[in-house]
């Protein structure tokens, strides 16, 4: 009885899931009501950074971080076992360690608002983030996100329809570069664009989870609906080479491979303690697993934060949650290439007519 009834509930949730992430324009991560979204893109559009903003006390907040190359701060305050619970931002950013700067933006941007954590010599705005590398397509301009920009992203944050695409921390973000570790040749490693995606679920009983990514990856991303490649490395005549059939020739790796990372964050309205958000952290990262062939490799700092603002009156399922927390992720992701355009002389998903038809 109680099988037949999981698999019942089951059986909405993905049809709802469907509906939801198939819609051609939706509001993503700012679906989940208190939670906004801003960018700023440096001129030339070649790197940028991403704010997420959780309105009033702000929302219990988690993380998960499985890539050894991570590029982060304020993750630690994040464990279960510590203080601090409500987070009143996020941030992620372009620029490799010196992009972590423009958290300090959403600090003082935050700090003007008297929003924070309350001591009794002010507000102390809790602001974690974490950052991608893109220095290989900044180049030589050495156009790194700062505090300003920080600043900026976060007076522009808003609960409306979220900017996907080569916005943001998305602006210098490339996927595919899985050829640097066979081949010490630039020329031969031949990536694509990554980007910021966004999507969300929305249940009929009002639980809402909704995720946003930053997908910069070594490895391909794979749509999980069909199992086909969307973006990734190219083989000499401009086409998909697919990593899956690569790693499994067994070529040796000599070269060292160049630095990556997929950053994301995921929301929801339940209400949820701090040990709970961090396991909905991990269980979305299930999403970055799902589309991102390899993930987690030596060279990427993947990190997934979560946050639950509480607003929702249902009683939720953890395992629920953390399950469309997970579809949400790997649908971003897809989403990042596939709004994606051409820039810096790397192709698109567009390009390459590899966008899955439900995106038509």
């Amino acid at each position: 009885m109680r099988k037949a009834a999981f698999l019942a509930v089951f059986a909405v949730l993905t049809m709802t899931a469907d509906a939801q992430t198939r819609r051609p324009e939706q509001k993503g991560l700012t679906q989940v009501p208190g939670i906004r979204v801003g960018h700023f893109t440096l001129p030339g559009g070649l790197t940028g950074c991403t704010v997420v903003l959780a309105d009033g006390e702000g929302a219990i907040g988690g993380v998960a971080q499985r890539g050894p190359a991570p590029g982060t701060r304020e993750t630690d305050l994040l464990n279960p076992l510590n203080m601090v619970e409500r987070v009143n931002a996020i941030v992620l950013s372009g620029g490799s360690a010196f992009g972590l700067d423009s958290a300090q933006g959403v600090m003082r941007y935050l700090e003007e608002k008297n929003v924070g954590f309350k001591t009794g010599a002010g507000v102390v705005p809790i602001v974690p983030a974490a950052v991608i590398f893109d220095l290989p397509f900044i180049g030589a301009s050495k156009m790194r996100p700062t505090a300003d920009c920080g600043y900026k992203a976060a007076a522009a944050a808003s609960s409306g329809a979220v900017q996907e695409g080569n916005v943001g921390a998305g602006a210098g973000a490339t996927v595919g570069k899985l050829g640097a570790f066979f081949n010490s040749n630039t020329a031969a490693i031949r990536p694509m664009k990554g980007g910021v995606g966004t999507a969300s679920v929305a249940l009929p009983s009002g639980l809402i989870v909704g995720a946003i990514a930053v997908v910069n990856a070594l490895g391909d991303v794979i749509d999980p609906a069909t199992g086909q490649v969307v973006a990734g490395m190219r083989n000499a005549d401009g086409k998909l080479a697919d990593a899956r059939k690569v790693l499994r020739a067994g070529v040796p790796g000599t070269a060292r491979p160049i630095e990556n990372t997929t950053l994301g964050i995921v929301a929801t309205n339940a209400r949820l303690t701090k040990a709970q958000v961090s396991r909905v952290a991990s269980m979305a990262d299930d999403g970055l697993a799902r589309a991102i062939y390899p993930a987690h490799t030596q060279a990427d700092g993947d990190t997934v934060f979560a946050l639950a603002t509480g607003n929702w009156s249902g009683t939720p399922d953890l395992t629920i949650v953390g399950g469309l927390a997970a579809d949400a992720m790997a649908e971003a992701i897809v989403r990042a290439v596939v709004m994606a355009k051409s820039s810096g002389g790397l192709p698109s998903a567009s390009d390459l007519g590899t966008v899955p038809a439900r995106f038509k």
